[in-house]
């Protein structure tokens, strides 16, 4: 078995030489050295040249690729160092390929033309290489939903045309690096607008140097971390901001009081630290829709009388914030007014919304405080109160909805559009237009969604048309798509479930159209409203493409015709040699039985050269080579008889 294996081996190292030897292209190479790396790649992935066989995924200019897209393919394995023979790549998609893992191959820095490197939703480990900072040209980088290790490079830094900058959910440590001396570090992406590098392991405290005024950054994602110490005053310098997530980190001491500075933010997330000091005015805030600075240690204080001035609030998520007093009725006339939470402080009095309230309005819980009375409000039969835990639900001997603590939840999902939905096969689905089809599924997450109220349909159906229009305008083969079960997480993330129909007229997507979705979705070409604010997209494995009925018995075909192949150039090559080699001994063996051969030309008896090593024939020899003693070849005869 192990003679087989290596010859097997052999066979398709000698089929990748000849492949190698027959393009005369690094590029297809390179590639087919991945194709030999890799499980499940695309069954197009025939013949030596991947440009001129158009391989799905490849895209060439010059007989050079430019562009490898391949999310969604199932692809496993790990991601060979040969891809860095590939000078002119542009474009590496690799996302939502699970079981494609390992480490990035530490000269990753030689792609000196790559603008966009995306291996989301991936399985990818150890530390991201110091190289990456080489990638000079590099607009987006999005790592995220990996299992990245170690510390992020200062190198980083160095990317002066960098755009979207994504490490989050993944495992990465050690302190966030700015720059000093000769190393370089995230204070110098000062054309970078997007900070995501949420969910990670960071640790020590936020650098006084990271921000400045010349940034033009509008999300700055750290939510979820270890970083300690006070939030830096030049947070409040850069003016484009309009997401901050600080929250679940162990941040101490006074909020900065210029943060009211950022007119333009919409989502504010402080929760879940260790702040002090008094609450901050945040008077000049217009913009915010959503604020959330609970479970902080703040000097206790009455209401804030400044929320009456933030006529944007969606959202206000104040737990354990030491407030006390009354609510007044007042506060609850901002327009958009959606969720109040304010449990576990002292705020006391009647629980009053008046009757100007938001109609928007689905969410009031003051759990846990010293509320005494409730007054009832028309038109506000939508409005789920809360206030389990204060005097007027322990004291009064009646039982009122209020005092029943209630999770949120929603049961939204695409309604069909007034067709009839037929029964499909049972792996099948069907579409909101009643097409029995295999979706592209997968969850959209929104970091920082300026809504909270998921009763709410309004925001998901327009989503739906919005992903559907654009989608349809990108050509790609999409019918329509289907949005269901929005919940919060623990981050206070929204998810979202996503089907993606294929057209109509197919029952399932090819393999060009998997990937160019996930394209769209892993590179943020599509934008969504305004109001749902930065999101990634986790593709599922898709297991219905379209004709890929036989791609197993492809691979396997290539393989062994590969194999194969191989096996019988060596074999012939092998018979050659011994037919040669045979010939060789066999002409050797009959020069030196001829006894002309070896007459001295230099030696005589008068003249007669002399033989060397004469031979002695043997009675049997000459009898068969005279016949016998035939008188048919009798010449004469002489003293010793007949010759």
């Amino acid at each position: 078995m192990g003679l087989q294996f290596q010859v097997f081996v052999l066979c398709l190292s000698i089929q990748f030489m000849i492949i190698a030897a027959t393009t005369n292209s690094d590029d297809a190479a390179a590639l087919n050295s991945l194709k030999f790396s890799w499980e499940n790649f695309p069954p197009s992935w025939r013949g030596s040249d991947p440009c001129d066989e158009h391989w799905e995924g490849i895209r060439c200019t010059n007989s050079r690729v430019i562009s490898i897209t391949l999310s969604g393919m199932g692809l496993s394995g790990t991601l060979s160092g040969d891809i860095t023979a590939l000078l002119e790549l542009q474009t590496l998609d690799l996302s939502y390929n699970k079981d494609l893992g390992g480490s990035l191959p530490a000269a990753i820095g030689d792609l000196k033309n790559l603008t966009t490197l995306i291996l989301v939703g991936c399985g990818f480990s150890g530390p991201i290489p110091h190289s990456i900072g080489s990638l000079s040209k590099l607009v987006y980088l999005s790592l995220n939903s990996n299992s990245f290790s170690g510390q992020i490079p200062p190198s980083i830094g160095s990317l002066s045309e960098l755009y979207w900058l994504d490490l989050a959910d993944n495992e990465l440590s050690g302190t966030i690096p700015v720059s000093s001396g000769d190393s370089s570090g995230l204070d110098m992406l000062v054309r970078t607008k997007h900070f995501h590098l949420g969910n990670n392991q960071l640790s020590g405290t936020i650098p006084e140097k990271l921000f400045s005024p010349k940034m033009v950054l509008i999300h700055v994602l750290f939510e979820s971390n270890n970083l300690t110490g006070t939030l830096p005053v030049s947070l409040g310098l850069v003016q484009t901001l309009e997401v901050v997530r600080f929250d679940r980190n162990r941040l101490s001491g006074s909020i900065p009081s210029n943060l009211n500075n950022l007119s333009h933010v919409n989502e504010l997330f402080l929760s879940n630290n260790r702040l002090t000091g008094p609450m901050p005015n945040l008077t000049g805030l217009d913009s915010l829709f959503s604020l959330d600075m609970s479970n902080n240690s703040f000097d206790a204080s009455d209401f804030p009388a400044w929320f009456s001035t933030l006529q944007s609030l969606t959202t206000v998520m104040m737990d354990s914030t030491q407030l006390q007093g009354e609510v007044p009725p007042e506060f609850f006339r901002h327009p958009h007014l959606q969720t109040v939470v304010m449990r576990h402080n002292q705020l006391n009095g009647t629980m009053d919304i008046g009757s100007s309230h938001s109609n928007q309005l689905e969410l009031v819980d003051l759990t846990g405080n010293q509320i005494s009375g409730f007054t009832s409000t028309t038109g506000a039969d939508n409005v789920d109160f809360i206030l389990a835990n204060n005097p007027i639900c322990e004291e009064s001997g009646e039982t009122k909805d209020y005092c029943t603590p209630n999770e949120e939840s929603s049961t939204y999902s695409t309604p069909s559009n007034n067709c009839r939905h037929d029964s499909c096969s049972s792996d099948q689905i069907s579409s909101p237009n009643c097409q029995c089809a295999y979706p592209y599924t997968g969850t959209l997450v929104f970091r920082a969604p300026s809504f909270s109220g998921l009763g709410n349909f309004t925001y998901f159906t327009t989503l739906e048309g919005d992903m559907t229009l654009a989608f349809q305008s990108y050509k790609l083969p999409v019918d329509s798509i289907s949005l269901s079960n929005p919940r919060k997480d623990s981050n206070e993330y929204l998810n979202l479930n996503v089907q993606v129909f294929p057209p109509s007229s197919e029952d399932s997507f090819n393999r060009t159209g998997i990937s160019s979705l996930g394209f769209v979705l892993s590179n943020q070409t599509y934008k969504p409203p305004h109001n749902f604010g930065p999101y990634y997209f986790i593709g599922d494995p898709y297991g219905h493409f379209a004709g890929s009925a036989s791609k197993n018995s492809i691979n396997i075909g290539i393989i062994i015709g590969a194999a194969a192949g191989g096996c019988v150039l060596l074999l012939l090559l092998i018979f050659a040699g011994v037919y040669a080699h045979r010939q060789k001994k066999i002409a050797q063996k009959a020069n030196e039985q001829n006894p002309f051969a070896h007459w001295d030309q230099n030696k005589s008896s008068g003249n007669i050269p002399q033989l060397k090593g004469a031979r002695c024939f043997s009675f049997e020899e000459v009898n068969k080579f005279t016949n016998q003693f035939s008188e048919a070849n009798n010449i004469g005869s002489g003293g010793y008889g007949k010759v």
